[in-house]
This record gives C-alpha cells, structure tokens and sequence, in this order.
C-alpha cells in the first residue's frame, strides 16, 4: 500500500471519531428539545420515567429473579426508552422488543405504552407498521438465536413469544395508529371550524355595515334637511332680530350655532355609521376644559343662570379621546335633563381627575315650581351607561334627598385596548365589525394533547353520535387495548405468586 493510499480517508460515518461526533450531535439535540420544551412536560415526563424504572426494579426487591444485575439493565433501558418515545419513537419501538426475552418480567407492563405512545407520533401508519414488522421479526430472530442449543423448547418459546409479541407490540400498535390517525382529522375539523365562524362573523360584519349605511342615508335625507332649514331660517330671524327686537338676538344666535353644532354631530354620526370606524382624533376637541366651559355657558344662556362649574383635572392627566367624548356626553346630557326637567334650579358641575381616572358629577336642587317637568322616556341614561360601560367605567343617575337629581360617572383615563374602536352596541359587542379580514386559524404544532385555536368552538351536546365519532374519540383503541391488559394483569399475577 502507497503512502497516497494510507492517507486516504476512508467511507463517511463508519469511523470512530464519526461515531463520536454522532454522539455529541445527538446529545446537544436532545440538550436543546429538553431547554425548549415547557417545564411542564419536562417534569411530567422525568415523572413517568421514574415510575417505569421503580415499577421494573423495586418488584425485585421482594422477588429475587435469577439474573438480577440483568433484570436492574432491563428496567433502566425500559425508564430510558420511555424517554425517548416523544423524540424518537422509531427508536423507541426497535428498541422494546428485547425485553419481551428478557429476565424482568415487571418490565413487560412498559412495553405497550411505549408502543402505543411511539407509533402515535410516526406518520405515515404503514411506516409504523413496517417499524413494528421488523421488530417482531427481529423478535422471532432472537428467538431462534437463543434456542439454537436447546431445540426441545424452542417450539414453545416460539409460540410464547408470538403472543406476547401479538399482545404487546401488535395490538398496542393497532390503538396508537388510529390515535394517531384521529389528530389529523380533529385538527382538520377544527380549521374548517374556524373557516366558517370566521364566515359567519364577515357575514354579519357586512350586513350591520349595509345597515348602518341604510340608516345613515336615511338620516341624511330626513334630519338633515330638517337641520338645514331650522340654520337658515335661525339665521335669517337672528338678522330680523338685530334690527327689531336686540333684547332677542343672543337667543337668536344660541338657536343659530346650536342648529350648526347639531349639524356638524350629525355628519360624525354619519361617519361613523357608513365606514363602522371613529379615529382617534374624532371629537377630540371635547371634553376639554374650553368645551365643558361652553356647554356650561350655553345652559346659562338658555335660562340656567346659575349653572357652576368645578374643573379640578391636572394638565398632565393624559385622557384618551374616547374618555374625553364620554365626559362631554355625559356633562351635555346632564344640562338637557336639568332644562327639561329643573329649569332655572341651581345646578353644579364637577370634573375631577382622581389616581384612578376622571370623575364627573352634574348635580342640580330642587326644582323652582314643582311638577314642572317636559317629561323623558330616559333613553339618554341608558345610552350613557351603556357607553360608559364599555370604556370600563361606571355610571349612576338617581333624586336626591333634597328634590334634586344627580348624574355621575367615573371613567377610566385610558380605555381598554378593545374599546379603542368605535363604541359598539351590545349585539356587537363581542363581534368585529368592519371588513377587516380576520387571521387564519393556526395549524396544531406536534405534540400531545389538542391544542385550541381561537375562532374554533367546541362540540355542540345535541350533535348526533356516529360510528365515525365513535372511532374518533378513541373507543375502539381501548377496546383493542383491552386484551393487553387482560395479558399483563395475569402475566404479573402469576410472576407474583411463583
């Protein structure tokens, strides 16, 4: 041989460094799977192991075998093979099938959970099958091999381990690929799950906008031309009344402005009505010191001369705009009732910022002629609770001892993340509106028990059980599991007594 030849490197993977460096891969795998599993699992499973190996070795204890430093072997690599069932279950099945010959008969109990836990994980079945058929014939292979010198008894070792092998290796099989099987078609059955309610969801979505659309056209025909005349015609009696009668003409301009203010609500309500959105910056000019000034000067001029206000909310309180619309809602509807109902009747107005969030009260006396009161159907407080309710506030209007009435609320400084958008109604409040689409349900990653995908719900009680359900919920797996039992229980039992 040349000195060329001796300094050639010889076949990939067949030298012993290869091995080595095998090894080390394989360790700083199985490192890394450990580091990223949840600690959860990871203790569940040092759980299991331990009690696969104290279930082999401390039946040893009370009944001696005959070879015991072989059965304390089998019962480590039963513990070792539990592990490696979820990383490795090929590895896992191949390497169960020794102790089926082996001197620890406790050990056999493991064997069909490996199996069935193994076979669960390897796709597709008939790979599983082709695994568990090598093991079985490398089970009748030893067999062989051990019997070769005593041929009187390898007929029946023969015919004992092809039970044990249909028992503990085949049928376990046959449960873990059809556990195996019903992953895929419940994960399956959940997507399309998830397709329709996010179908149905879009659906609705598109009808209220239709709706809304409606109702926004009709709103816009109707109120705003009314609101158009009662501006134009204010406008013209504001001018006939400069000239004949001045004593009028600062209620003329309140009637003016506040047909524009009605105006200029109307569009915001028609905006939010046609594109089902309200930005941030809408209405952000209310709720502000200068805007609750002006609701509380328009109720002095509209015969509420003793209308206070006490603002008491600190310039670096941050107020979300939602918050900052729901203060001036509620201030404004508290000034309507005290006009309707207590006109004239001392009335105090409080804004207050508190660590918590921002509280407002509009409380109001008794009123000067009792009985004097236009009447209300008190759909403003329930629209003001409602709303309030859903920035995560809270809201309560009642009399009070004295014949007066007070309105108040409390709200958060900035409302909830799901309550950014537009304030929905009830009906809508757990549902998205718009025609956002809504994200794909998420495929099931591998691994055991079922994961739950947002959009997805469980099965109604009143669906109909079929033979199909039935082969999925696993039935059938026990009941091909069951013999095994059978098998262990009076395997050990007579292991216990002899």
């Amino acid at each position: 041989m040349t000195q060329e030849e001796r300094q050639l490197p010889g076949p990939p993977g067949r030298g012993p460094s290869d091995a080595v460096r095998r090894s080390r891969r394989e360790a700083a795998e199985i490192r890394a799977a450990v580091r990223a599993a949840p600690r959860r699992t990871v203790v569940t499973e040092s759980l299991v192991c331990a009690l696969a190996a104290a279930f082999g070795l401390i039946p040893l204890l009370l009944i001696p075998p005959d070879r015991p430093v072989l059965a304390v072997l089998e019962a480590l690599w039963a513990a070792l093979l539990v592990a490696a069932r979820r990383g490795r279950p090929v590895a896992a099945v191949l390497g169960a099938f020794p102790l089926l010959m082996g001197a620890n008969v406790w050990v056999l109990a493991v064997v069909p959970l490996i199996v069935l836990s193994a076979t669960r994980r390897i796709a597709p079945p008939r790979r599983a099958w082709r695994i568990v058929g090598v093991a079985c014939a490398a089970l009748g292979g030893l067999t062989v091999a051990a019997g070769l010198f005593r041929w009187e008894t390898l007929p029946m070792k023969l015919a004992e381990n092809a039970v044990s092998a249909v028992l503990l290796l085949l049928l376990p099989a046959l449960a873990g690929t059809m556990l195996g099987r019903r992953r895929p078609l419940v994960d399956l059955l959940r997507e399309r799950n998830a397709y329709l309610e996010q179908t149905r969801t879009l659906t609705a979505a598109a009808a209220r906008l239709e709706e809304r659309t409606r109702i926004a056209r009709e709103m816009h025909d109707l109120l705003g031309h009314r609101l158009s005349l009662i501006s134009v015609h204010a406008g013209a009696l504001e001018l006939a009344a400069a000239r004949q009668a001045p004593p009028l003409a600062g209620q003329v301009e309140l009637l003016r402005t506040t047909a524009g203010t009605a105006m200029e609500e109307l569009r915001e309500i028609l905006g939010v009505l046609r594109h089902a959105d309200l930005s941030d910056e809408t209405g952000g000019d209310r709720g502000t010191y200068d805007d609750i000034t002006a609701l509380v000067t328009q109720s002095r001029q509209t015969g509420g001369d003793s209308v206070e206000l006490v603002w008491s909310v600190p310039d670096t309180v941050e107020v979300g705009a939602r918050v900052r619309q729901a203060i001036h809602r509620v201030v404004r509807e508290g000034l309507t009732n005290v006009l309707k109902h207590a006109s004239g009747a001392p009335t105090l107005v409080e804004v207050k910022g508190t660590d918590t969030g921002i509280e407002v009260y509009v409380t109001n006396g008794a009123p000067r002629v009792p009985g004097d009161s236009q009447g209300g159907t008190s759909s403003g407080l329930a629209g003001l609770q409602e709303r309030i309710s859903l920035l995560g506030g809270t809201f309560g209007a009642g009399a009070l001892p004295d014949g007066g009435f007070r309105v108040t609320a409390w709200l958060p400084s900035q409302p909830s993340h799901a309550t950014n958008g537009p304030v929905p109604t009830p009906s809508e409040a757990g549902a998205h509106t718009g025609a956002e689409a809504l994200p794909p349900a998420p495929r099931a990653p591998s691994g055991d028990g079922d994961i739950w995908r947002p959009g997805s719900n469980p099965p109604l009680s009143a669906q109909t059980l079929t033979w199909p359900r039935v082969l999925g919920a696993g039935c059938t797996a026990v009941l091909v599991v069951l013999p095994t039992a059978g098998f262990l229980i009076v395997l050990l039992v007579m292991a216990a007594l002899g």
